[in-house]
């Protein structure tokens, strides 16, 4: 079972509140807080979609650029040690420190075998 829901690009969470008996999640990823709930699984993924649509809307409509979730870059903090010896790697290889991280997260994430 998925945690997660995905449409137009959005991932969207899935929670159950057991006091409410209601599904409800929101989009994540974004500065925006955007939310939605359903009764049932059908319920809530058609709820999520409308949740899509209606953000993009209102923002074109306030004739501002949504939130694009998961820009494709981010800040690691590996330490000292770790950071010298990615760039000593980089630097025997003659590539940038960006392709050696990115490598090596592909690697272990394949490893781990988690899905796209």
């Amino acid at each position: 079972m998925s945690t997660m829901l995905e449409y137009k690009g959005y991932l969207g969470s899935v929670e159950f509140s057991d006091s409410d008996e209601v599904f409800h999640g929101k989009l994540e990823f974004i500065r925006d807080l955007v939310s939605y709930e359903g009764t049932d699984a059908k319920g809530l993924k058609a709820a999520f979609h409308e949740a899509v649509e209606d953000y993009l809307e209102l923002c074109a409509q306030q004739g501002r650029a949504p939130d694009t979730p998961l820009k494709g870059s981010f800040n690691v903090r590996p330490g000292h040690e770790l950071h010298r010896r990615a760039i000593l790697l980089a630097t025997q290889r003659g590539v940038n420190l960006n392709k050696v991280v990115t490598d090596a997260l592909r690697t272990y994430l394949d490893r781990e075998d988690v899905v796209a």
